[in-house]
């Protein structure tokens, strides 16, 4: 059966996805699950924290999120039993691409899909949907009567952040990013408090947040990236993400920034300003809920929360048509040098 890969270059070259054969063992292990898999959602690949986590393959499997149905299971599986719709992410260290017909996973990396919610939906929302409850809940702690700022809210991460704060009864702030997308984010419903437009320069992020909470500042900020200095603000991929002194400058007292930067750099005058305020800054990487198992029943509760609040409409991702498996190389390379962006393939 064939699956997707990516060929990482040596130097600072875009790295090539291509359809590889592979082969699943004979044996099943004790604990793991064979599934016939019918979506994979496609994400970008973070190259350098595969490097940094000890991951060096020639070939870096592709497509983490799946859903589709049991097959076969392990001699000491207890949580399914073959013909049960499973879905899940596949942990860093992998050897299986999502895209094959046919993988084997722990049965501890998935749970049971509800049977109203598609495949294709569920596969193509999940990693959001997992990093939007990370950063709110296991980072903000948000609660119900919170402020919340979510940057860039009509990406697929931005626009899980909305729906889930919505849901808790949190006043929610947002960014667009295009005219169409400020449409789309002022028709939401449940409807959002307002919607900030920075594109072409157009308004004053600190202003309007000022007035909206009264000078008081927000809650939580979750970013989707910022700029560091004013020399990035002008390159074009960056010209959209906020600086940091503005996210700083809109946190109220004991406010929260969930940051998804990886690189980030704050100055001295940034931290006094912070501990002026009280408050905090948490770095958003869902990969580690697969990468330790310190936390394993936790991480399954939350995947399960998930596809709950999908299946009874609490979450409605946006996604566009999936593609077949023979256009997975072109959409992932689009993925890949556009990480805003999401696609799905269908089995």
């Amino acid at each position: 059966m064939k699956g997707l890969f990516c060929r990482a270059s040596k130097d600072d070259a875009e790295p090539k996805f291509v359809i590889q054969e592979t082969t699943l063992p004979d044996v099943l292990g004790s604990h793991q699950v064979r599934v016939q898999v019918k979506a994979c959602g496609l994400s970008s690949l973070d190259l350098q924290l595969l490097s940094d986590v000890g991951i060096q393959r020639d070939l870096i499997p592709v497509g983490r999120e799946v859903a589709g149905v049991v097959l076969q299971v392990g001699p000491k599986v207890t949580f399914f039993q073959p013909e049960d719709e499973v879905v899940g992410i596949l942990p860093l260290d992998s050897p299986c691409s999502g895209l094959c017909e046919v993988i084997d996973v722990d049965e501890y990396h998935l749970v049971q899909k509800p049977e109203k919610l598609s495949s294709v939906c569920v596969a193509g929302a999940l990693r959001d949907g997992l990093c939007a409850y990370t950063a709110l809940h296991t980072h903000a702690r948000m609660a119900a009567g919170h402020t919340l700022l979510v940057m860039d809210g009509g990406s697929p991460f931005g626009l899980m952040c909305i729906q889930l704060a919505c849901y808790h009864g949190v006043k929610v702030l947002t960014t667009s990013h295009s005219p169409q997308e400020h449409t789309f984010l002022e028709q939401l419903r449940p409807q959002v408090a307002r919607v900030i437009p920075v594109y072409n320069g157009s308004s004053d992020l600190l202003s309007v947040i000022m007035e909206e909470t009264g000078g008081l500042g927000v809650d939580i900020v979750v970013d989707s990236g910022v700029c560091l200095h004013e020399e990035e603000e002008k390159l074009e991929e960056k010209k959209l993400l906020p600086h940091k002194c503005d996210i700083i400058s809109v946190l109220g007292v004991s406010g929260h920034w969930v940051t998804s930067h990886q690189d980030l750099q704050l100055d001295p005058p940034d931290c006094r300003f912070l501990h002026l305020k009280s408050a905090s800054v948490s770095f958003l990487n869902c990969e580690v809920w697969t990468a330790a198992s310190a936390q394993q029943g936790r991480y399954l509760h939350i995947l399960k929360d998930i596809v709950e609040k999908m299946s009874v409409g609490v979450l409605r991702p946006q996604l566009k048509e999936a593609v077949p498996l023979y256009e997975a190389t072109v959409a992932m390379e689009t993925v890949q040098r556009n990480p805003r962006k999401k696609a799905v393939v269908q089995l």
